[in-house]
């Protein structure tokens, strides 16, 4: 149905044109009808039993611009490379602006791993090309509740005798949209 519709828009927009245009069609018909409400255009086409009623404003109206506001609400970064580690940080923005990240990581030492997200989310060359921590603000290295640190640092995660860490983090400096979103960047 919609293409019919779009190939009589068509056929109407070259008829029109053809019509207005050539003296001896332009005296033949008229694809407005003069009968035509105020509120309402009937176009009529040559596709045989086919007429179209739109609405006034269809037609005549210029469309409107349509702004479209598009956050991200949620991540998820599968952590993977080429020792044994791996795992899956998910990362969820509430709409007060706190991110929640949720870590599960296997595979490590038991014990305390800084947690710390980096600059650029690059892992061609390991760690070396992931750049320093993420720092949008150019303030001093920190723990995760000081307010001067760098918005990239976490914290630790422990992992247990098994080598899983799992952790769960709230932070108001990690936001997943906007101009320091940390999406793409590497943990």
């Amino acid at each position: 149905m919609q293409a019919a519709l779009a190939a009589m828009a068509a056929h109407f927009i070259l008829s029109f044109t053809a019509v207005n245009h050539h003296p001896l069609l332009s005296q033949l018909s008229n694809p407005i009808s003069a009968s035509s409400s105020p509120s309402s255009l009937s176009l009529h086409s040559s596709f045989h039993g086919a007429s179209l009623k739109l609405p006034r404003q269809f037609s005549a109206a210029a469309p409107k611009p349509i702004t479209v506001v598009a956050a991200t609400k949620k991540a998820v970064a599968v952590l993977k490379g080429t020792s044994n580690v791996e795992g899956v940080v998910t990362l969820t923005q509430d709409d007060d602006g706190l991110t929640t990240v949720t870590v599960k990581v296997n595979g490590l030492t038991p014990g305390k791993h800084g947690f710390h997200l980096h600059e650029y989310g690059d892992t061609t060359n390991g760690c070396m090309s992931t750049g320093a921590h993420f720092n949008p603000k150019g303030l001093t290295h920190g723990a995760p509740k000081d307010d001067v640190r760098h918005a990239g640092d976490l914290g630790n995660i422990v992992a247990n005798a098994d080598g899983v860490a799992e952790a769960t983090i709230v932070d108001n400096q990690i936001p997943l949209s906007g101009p320091n979103s940390v999406v793409g960047r590497a943990l």
